[in-house]
């Protein structure tokens, strides 16, 4: 059976960051800067690094029908770490917030286990936390270029796979439902992470206010 195209793109509109309250008080031209530099540092922490999900997923599913994708998504993310050391110097120090040594602790957390979703000896665990990422990427990338706009410097093309291409990829693989399972949870994962940074730094943001 072919997994659902749709399927993925669902659960990324309905829990990804964009549809998080706080990541679009961000993207506004009232949000604090102080806010903004913040979550880029915590974009860094947890994405900047490489290898990260989809070189993890390449270098496990490379010969699998997906391989095109994921070659072509693993390029366009070396760009996006780029993008993020760029911004993340530009933007100036890490914001000085109560609680920093728990919050390094938490980046950490989340960091090793997207890398450890990343390398599931599940097959299609992979797959799905690498689809998950490129397609709640854009929700993360508009703030991005939003702190890069109030910084003064240039936002970089993003190179990622469009969704009609990951659509595309996804609806041509012919899998099992086990498979189909086991990619969604890739998925949810993700999107569990992405929120877990999201509400840290929606944390870190009322703590700096309130003090």
């Amino acid at each position: 059976m072919a997994v659902s195209a749709g399927g993925l793109g669902s659960l990324v509109g309905l829990d990804g960051s964009d549809s998080l309250a706080h990541v679009h008080r961000l993207c506004g031209y009232q949000s604090p800067m102080v806010d903004l530099a913040d979550a880029v540092h915590g974009i860094c922490a947890v994405h900047g690094a490489h290898p990260g999900i989809v070189d993890h997923a390449l270098a496990r599913d490379g010969g699998s029908p997906a391989a095109e994708w994921l070659a072509r998504a693993a390029t366009g993310f070396a760009v996006e770490r780029t993008y993020i050391a760029t911004l993340t110097a530009s933007v100036g120090p890490l914001p000085s917030t109560p609680g920093q040594a728990e919050t390094e602790a938490a980046l950490v957390t989340q960091r090793h286990a997207l890398d450890m979703l990343a390398c599931s000896d599940r097959f299609g665990v992979s797959l799905g936390a690498a689809v998950a990422l490129v397609l709640d990427w854009p929700a993360i990338r508009t703030l991005l270029d939003h702190a890069a706009e109030r910084s003064g410097i240039a936002c970089d093309a993003m190179l990622l796979p469009r969704p009609a291409a990951t659509n595309a990829m996804l609806g041509a693989l012919a899998l099992t439902p086990a498979i189909d399972r086991a990619m969604k949870f890739g998925t949810q994962q993700v999107l569990a992470q992405h929120r877990a940074l999201w509400q840290l730094l929606e944390a870190r943001a009322e703590a700096r206010g309130a003090r």
